[in-house]
């Protein structure tokens, strides 16, 4: 019983995770904007690829005329022994050529295909990095990753062989129809005749194909989010003993998955046979009529081998062309989830003409701030209070009440849906972001750490920063003394989120990247909560001399941190109820004196 219950619910959170696919046309205007990022390369691999795509068509479509027509029509019956040899000769320079020609098109038409898909990855990124924090709230990191990864890995057939061929197949496709008229008119008619019915049975394929598609990018997109959120939480996975439960869940996405593209590739495939098929016809109709002119007189047998040979090249462009459609319903697919992350915009916008403040101040005002997460709950109400340029002020209150809304307006992750935030006078939404925030830096309680060496890890904050200044900043906050008892001291490798340091070294070295960042404005958001007691107090020692002539917003749950702090702001539920120094706040015998109380009993 407990089984079957365990099940359901497991198969309700998988076809809970389930998108919706989209049933609509292809859409030829958004095909085009995606070849629009082969026009860096117009004036040179595109040339150079479309110029040996027409000389390999021209070679093509010249050897059979001589095959046919000269060789056994002209040479071999005149027995021409002279012309025969130059034939001989001509044809294999010709292969040769082709040969040459052909390795050149692949070589070209990779390096384009791979070029082009650098530019949209490059450009997709870019772009990401570009978009507001709502963007990230509303999407799993595992989605974003397979739109940046595996749907543009699905474009690169698209772009290597597909563009090209597709011009190849187009020349190959109406030369070949032109010589076939010419050749024999009434047999070309009798073969194009299968043409409508070939065409008709195509057709009520493609919407199926192109769903098929859409629907496994989706499964493969909710693969790869499960994936990532099992691995990022599998220690949370094992602490409440979840492995069968996730694994089961997994299965069932597997399983979707499997599914999937068994019914793609299946429905793939039908169009592959059925052209060899509606091939095999004309053959057979070549075979039957065909002789039957030969006999009539109607066509010489050299003619007849030419239209042979001419015929096997009318099929191969038909059925490349159906594989290109094929290409075209995956790119279709995963174009329409790229170009739905390129169409997005950042919700916190750039002035039109924005403030650049070389060095700003750090004066802080809100006037009367509102703010929403979801258009519905406010997670601040008419917030005022001002914060002069060096100053520390610390947002004390309970989980929820705005602390964290306060830092990420200042820093401008999102924009205040009412009143104002002032930054040394000036609207914060008439600054310059890119030049806001390059003066503020951020220290979090979760506190990131990248791949790479510590010292690496530091130097982020500030790229072009020395050694000396790294391991200065690194002595300011007490973190020196430990990264010199690692291995390699400062050249150590961490790996993604340091997991081989202590969650208080990890807070140590986020520190000393902001501080090495010198920023106007500092914001510690809950900084010194992982952090041991000796260590916040070498932290505290440091920060009296770098916070000095800096704005600080200190945000933090331990409220012996901000005992110093020029002026405490409690807040609840996004209102302000209290606000003084540490002193006067207890004077008062109000919420901050009854916080403080009750932190002092947790301890005793």
């Amino acid at each position: 019983m407990e089984e079957t219950r365990r099940k359901k619910l497991i198969l309700e959170r998988f076809h809970y995770a389930q998108d919706q696919v989209i049933d609509k046309p292809f859409n030829w205007k958004q095909m085009w904007r995606l070849l629009q990022y082969l026009r860096p390369y117009a004036k040179n691999l595109l040339p150079l690829s479309f110029l040996t795509v027409v000389v390999s068509t021209v070679v093509r479509l010249i050897i059979p005329i001589l095959i046919g027509v000269y060789t056994l029509d002209k040479a071999i019956i005149e027995k021409d022994t002279t012309l025969l040899t130059q034939l001989v000769f001509l044809i294999s320079g010709l292969y040769v050529l082709s040969y040459i020609v052909n390795a050149l098109r692949i070589r070209w038409m990779n390096r384009l295909g791979q070029n082009v898909i650098y530019d949209l990855r490059k450009h997709l990124f870019t772009h990401v990095q570009t978009l507001s924090h709502r963007f990230f709230d509303q999407r799993s990191a595992g989605s974003i990753l397979v739109r940046i990864i595996n749907d543009i890995n699905s474009l690169q057939d698209l772009f290597t062989n597909g563009v090209i061929n597709l011009l190849t197949d187009f020349l190959l496709l109406f030369a070949t129809i032109f010589i076939l008229f010419s050749l024999n008119a009434k047999l070309t008619i009798a073969i194009m005749v299968i043409l409508p019915i070939m065409f008709f049975i195509s057709t009520s394929l493609r919407k199926k194909i192109r769903l098929s598609w859409q629907q496994v990018r989706l499964i493969q997109s909710k693969m790869n989010s499960h994936l990532n959120e099992s691995i990022q939480g599998i220690r949370v996975t094992q602490t409440f003993t979840q492995e069968k439960e996730n694994s089961q869940f997994f299965q069932g996405i597997n399983q979707e998955n499997y599914q999937t593209w068994k019914q793609t590739v299946k429905k793939n495939a039908m169009f592959g046979p059925f052209v060899e098929m509606t091939n095999a016809v004309g053959t057979a109709i070549l075979i039957w009529y065909g002789a039957t002119l030969v006999a009539n007189g109607e066509c010489t047998m050299g003619e007849f081998v030419s239209f042979a040979f001419y015929l096997g090249m009318f099929w191969e462009p038909i059925s490349r062309l159906g594989q290109l459609y094929n290409q075209l319903l995956v790119g279709m697919a995963s174009s329409e989830r790229i170009f739905e992350f390129l169409d997005e915009r950042p919700i916190v916008k750039e002035a039109p003409k924005p403030v650049v403040l070389p060095s700003i101040k750090g004066q802080i005002d809100f006037k009367e701030v509102e703010f929403s997460y979801d258009d519905t709950r406010k997670a601040l109400n008419g917030v005022s209070f001002s914060i002069k340029a060096g100053e520390t002020a610390a947002l004390v209150g309970h989980t929820g009440s705005g602390k964290t809304t306060i830092a990420n307006l200042v820093s401008r992750f999102y924009d205040a849906t009412g009143g104002q935030i002032m930054i040394d006078g000036h609207p914060i939404q008439e600054l310059s972001i890119t030049n806001l925030r390059s003066q503020i830096s951020v220290v979090l309680q979760d506190t990131f750490i990248f791949s790479g060496t510590i010292m690496e890890n530091i130097r982020f904050g500030k790229p072009d920063a020395s050694d000396e200044e790294v391991i200065a900043a690194a002595k300011a906050v007490g973190a020196d003394s430990f990264i010199n008892r690692l291995s390699n001291g400062y050249q150590t490798e961490v790996e993604e989120r340091g997991n081989v340091l202590s969650v208080g070294e990890r807070q140590l070295i986020s520190f000393a990247r902001a501080l090495l960042a010198d920023p106007k404005i500092l914001i510690l958001d809950e900084a010194t909560a992982s952090i041991d007691t000796e260590a916040e107090v070498k932290i505290q020692q440091a920060l009296k001399t770098l916070l000095k002539d800096r704005t600080a917003i200190m945000i933090a749950h331990r409220l012996s941190t901000i005992r110093e702090a020029d002026q405490i702001i409690v807040l609840d539920h996004g209102n302000i109820l209290e606000q003084g120094n540490h002193n006067t706040l207890m004077a008062e015998q109000g919420v901050y004196y009854e916080l403080i109380k009750a932190q002092y009993k947790m301890l005793t």
